[in-house]
């Protein structure tokens, strides 16, 4: 009985291996970025204008930035220098201006009017800070 057991797992393995995809990883030209950042300690908060930022790598299957951390750091390196430590720093983007330029009104709202809370809301253009293209070496999966 425990053979036969084991006999029907291991067929259901095997049977369920073909269907994990993994994602591939694609270069895209361009991809339209902005920062956000906050702290615990003070009610700022700090926005980036949107930027477009060229040659960075997307997940396939979850339209994910790859390297989000690295652009994180650099808003976060930046506002460190600032004397501005300790902050929480995030970053959205989107394929199109268009999309990037929505989910910027909509953050920026949701931190301006509709907010319960009063924030000191400050702006970062591009002469103040600027995202720089992330290096992450990856070879692009070829398309079959």
């Amino acid at each position: 009985m425990k053979t036969m057991t084991k006999a029907i797992l291991l067929l259901l393995m095997a049977l369920t291996m073909p269907m994990v995809v993994n994602a591939k990883n694609i270069k895209t030209p361009k991809v339209y970025i902005f920062g956000f950042s906050a702290s615990f300690q003070d009610s700022t908060i700090y926005m980036t204008d949107v930027q477009e930022i060229t040659n960075v790598w997307i997940e396939s299957k979850t339209k994910f930035l790859l390297g989000r951390e690295h652009y994180s750091r650099q808003l976060n390196e930046y506002l460190t220098a600032q004397q501005h430590p300790n902050r929480v720093c995030l970053v959205i983007f989107a394929l199109k201006r268009e999309d990037a330029e929505k989910k910027y009104l909509k953050m920026r709202k949701q931190y301006t009017l509709k907010s319960k809370r009063k924030y000191d809301m400050k702006y970062l253009n591009t002469n103040d800070f600027k995202f720089s293209t992330v290096n992450l070496d990856i070879e692009e999966e070829p398309k079959k």
